[in-house]
């Protein structure tokens, strides 16, 4: 019935709100809105999985999705992915994470299946829950901080300014590899997502 998962990744509560860490709850609010503008979208009971819960068909997608932001803290991320998963009988290989990145550029972004966690706590929990880390992965580069700053300060912050403009393009960019990768496959979603570099410069 459904195509898969698309799993937004951040923490829940207006404190956190568009925070560094929180891209992927952006990227997943852009995706929504324009998916209620080309398709449907239809809020679902999610109280089960412990997240919010949306059915979106649109033509970028190519069929029937199951989006999902957790409401658990960010190193739970599992307790969401895993129920919702085993309830539509949907493999790992059917879950897609947007996440955000330290070791990418602020903006730009990448997408990969399956390997290491890069020490992300959303990512080991769900690979934990799972048993696997075979789940495709659409990366969204944060950077690390330039000064001695703490890097949960750093992802708990706020971008400001030009890196707030940049981080919100990489929404479009991100629809983008997931449309190419849905209508062409993994190394069409990888290459595409290399090509884009936002003009950031110190």
């Amino acid at each position: 019935m459904y195509a898969g998962v698309i799993l937004g990744l951040g923490n829940p509560g207006p404190q956190y709100e568009h925070t560094r860490h929180n891209c992927g709850f952006d990227t997943l609010d852009f995706l929504l809105s324009c998916a209620a503008s080309e398709g449907s979208v239809y809020a679902k009971p999610g109280s089960k999985f412990t997240c919010l819960l949306w059915d979106v068909d649109c033509p970028m997608l190519k069929g029937r999705w199951l989006v999902a932001k957790p409401l658990t803290f960010m190193n739970e991320s599992g307790r969401c992915a895993m129920p919702l998963l085993a309830w539509h009988k949907l493999p790992p290989e059917k879950l897609i994470v947007i996440h955000d990145e330290l070791d990418i550029p602020v903006g730009e972004v990448r997408f990969k299946y399956g390997g290491g966690n890069a020490g992300h706590n959303g990512l080991k929990s769900i690979t934990a829950c799972l048993g696997t880390n075979n789940f495709y992965r659409l990366r969204i580069g944060i950077d690390k901080p330039r000064q001695k700053q703490n890097v949960i300060d750093w992802v708990l912050g706020r971008p400001k300014g030009e890196e707030a403009d940049i981080l919100a393009r990489t929404q479009e960019a991100s629809l983008d590899v997931l449309e190419s990768f849905v209508t062409k496959g993994l190394e069409s979603a990888v290459a595409l997502a290399r090509t884009f570099k936002p003009p950031l410069q110190d």
